[in-house]
Formats: structure tokens, C-alpha cells, sequence
């Protein structure tokens, strides 16, 4: 049977250490410019002085516990995001995760629109 004409199923808070050191990513769905990812932070951050500068458009809710986005613009202040929080974040808006809680994982569905980094718009 076609791949594309499956049903996949799954469970956003199955495998979830909490003593993880390590941040975790997982492809949920990735078709015609269109990338789903869970991501399960245990009290990562952004490295100091990093920001992500994507070529595509970010799409994040936060579903389970706390975390923090700062935006390089000095006119966005820091936001601290709690379960069913979400935010937009337009292409090339640079931002970072300056914390996110280490007591409890904090678990992101982040969808992203556009070509990947690489592809098309001449970034590497």
C-alpha cells in the first residue's frame, strides 16, 4: 500500500524522558513544504548570543510546561509561554529559547511553511 494512503497514528506525550539530557526532535509529517516536529525540551536553551534565523515561516504551540522566547527586535519584550500558548513567527524573525522548565518537559508541536533552509532561496 502508497505510503501517502496510509493512516499514521501516535501519541505527542509517548517517550517522553524527563531526565532527558538532551533536547528531543521528532518529524511528525514532512510534505510539500510543510514540516511538522514534536519537540520535548527538558531545561534546554538557546546557547548564549544564538538566535534562529529560519527561512520559513514558524508556527509553535507550547503543550506542556514553560519556556521562554526572546526576538532579537528590542521592541518585542521576553514571552514567557505556558500549555496552550502559541506564537507565529514570521520568516528571518530571529529569535531564541532563553529557558524552558527543568522540572517538567516541556513539550512543543512546531509546524514550519517553506522551503527548507537550502532549498531555493540560496541559503545553506
Amino acid at each position: 500500500m502508497n505510503e501517502l494512503n496510509t493512516a499514521a497514528f501516535g501519541n505527542l506525550f509517548a517517550g517522553i524522558h524527563h531526565d532527558a539530557n538532551d533536547e528531543r526532535i521528532d518529524t511528525l509529517v514532512s510534505r510539500g513544504g510543510v514540516l511538522i516536529e514534536r519537540i520535548v525540551s527538558t531545561g534546554q536553551a538557546s546557547p548564549p548570543g544564538f538566535w534562529y534565523d529560519d527561512a520559513r515561516e514558524e508556527w509553535v504551540a507550547l503543550l506542556a510546561g514553560a519556556a521562554t522566547l526572546e526576538f532579537e527586535d528590542p521592541a518585542a519584550p521576553p514571552r514567557r509561554l505556558l500549555p496552550g500558548d502559541y506564537v507565529h513567527i514570521p520568516a528571518h524573525c530571529r529569535h531564541r529559547v532563553s529557558w524552558t522548565d527543568p522540572t517538567v518537559p516541556s513539550v512543543w508541536l512546531a509546524v514550519y511553511v517553506g522551503a527548507a533552509p537550502g532549498e531555493g532561496d540560496g541559503e545553506a
